[in-house]
């Protein structure tokens, strides 16, 4: 299984999102730290998930940096977050 099926999948088991999009950007990286052959070493995530409500936005990083602990010390070199609660969607 990739690296962004997992991420995936272990956010939709925690987070049951309303809206969920992963996208490798190890590409935009090639070169730089933590890129590998291959990819899947940056990617960008966008989360709506009621489980945000009431959640500072540090919070929220926090949340889905501890769903994807494993990864993060492993495979994943960067993870840049946007997560939201329904309703804040398409908020800055």
């Amino acid at each position: 299984m990739s690296a962004r099926d997992t991420i995936i999948n272990k956010l939709r088991e925690a987070f049951a999102p309303e809206s969920l999009d992963v996208t490798d950007e190890s590409h935009l990286h090639e070169g730089h730290a933590g890129h590998r052959p291959g990819g899947e070493t940056h990617f960008r995530l966008y989360i709506v998930s009621s489980a945000f409500e009431g959640k500072s936005r540090i919070e929220r990083h926090r949340m889905i940096n501890s769903v994807l602990e494993a990864e993060l010390a492993d495979t994943v070199h960067a993870l840049a977050i946007k997560a939201q609660a329904p309703g804040e969607a398409g908020a800055a």
